[in-house]
């Protein structure tokens, strides 16, 4: 069975250690395995509390990254090049202050609506760089997956074919992809298809319905998704992912433009989601 995971901010806006405590609380109690946690403001996380804190609940973590305008790896401009990847090492750190062995998400460029595509320049960068960061990550246990984000917020990687394209530009096999069923319901003609062609070099999945509700309760099709997971073997995490503006932080739901609340009770999503999620692998595995 695969491990099974929920965003953070299913539960709470902020990862202040009193806000997680209960948070990883009522996901262990629903059967959770793991949490995904955010690094990407390093210096604002207390990695041994919450690591004491997802211990003492028989939780691990993994652990989320995307860049602003202002640490973009994937710009022409050095200096922000430059903060970017000392960003990230600092991000490794504090994964594995948390005990975490993935380092997930759209990490390749900054994460906003752009409005001219990017340069072969500064894609270059971003492959530089992400070489560089997966050798420092092996260092430290710390797989990376790469995650394409839909067009509205990226304008680098958008399709699972494009992280395979440019992880075989980076060359390192530390780099795995890592997919989203909210951004290949926008971008993929197939999410199944797109899992397929991943397939050995899929290290993370998250769930979540084209609206962002209830897991079955909008246009995907899961259970396609299912079996394909099935079909590559996948025994790597699967998480939930979905926000609503009743929970998730005001910041953020600006960046990502999450202006209404789709839903309101935490522990309901988390627990119907759970066992959609557990009965989908299962019998899609018979």
């Amino acid at each position: 069975m695969n491990p099974l995971g929920t965003h953070f901010q299913v539960w709470v806006g902020s990862w202040d250690p009193e806000e997680i405590r209960p948070a990883a609380e009522k996901a262990a109690a629903i059967g959770y395995d793991f949490l995904e946690l955010p690094v990407r403001a390093p210096e604002t996380v207390d990695g041994e509390a919450i690591a004491r804190i997802l211990e003492a609940n028989g939780m691990f973590c993994t652990t989320s990254f995307i860049h602003t305008p202002d640490t973009d790896i994937a710009s022409e401009d050095a200096d922000i090049v430059a903060k970017g990847e000392a960003l990230m090492y600092e991000a490794l750190a504090k994964a594995r202050d948390m005990g975490s062995t993935r380092l997930v998400g759209g990490f390749h460029s900054s994460l906003k609506k752009h409005d001219t595509a990017r340069t072969p320049a500064g894609r270059q960068n971003a492959v530089d760089v992400l070489r560089r960061v997966a050798e420092r990550a092996r260092e430290m246990g710390i797989v990376m997956c790469l995650e394409p984000l839909n067009r509205y917020e990226s304008n680098l990687i958008n399709t699972g074919g494009q992280a395979l394209e440019m992880i075989d530009e980076i060359g390192s096999d530390n780099m795995f992809v890592h997919l989203d069923s909210f951004h290949m319901n926008i971008e993929e003609a197939s999410p199944a298809n797109a899992l397929r062609e991943c397939g050995d070099r899929l290290g993370y999945v998250h769930l979540a319905e084209n609206f962002r509700g209830y897991l079955g309760t909008g246009t995907i099709d899961f259970p396609a998704i299912f079996k394909a997971l099935a079909e590559i073997n996948y025994d790597g995490p699967i998480a939930l992912e979905v926000f609503s503006a009743a929970v998730v932080d005001p910041a953020h739901s600006a960046r990502l433009a999450i202006w209404r609340e789709v839903w309101s009770d935490s522990e309901d999503m988390a627990g119907h989601a759970f066992k959609f999620m557990r009965d989908g692998v299962e019998a899609a595995r018979g």
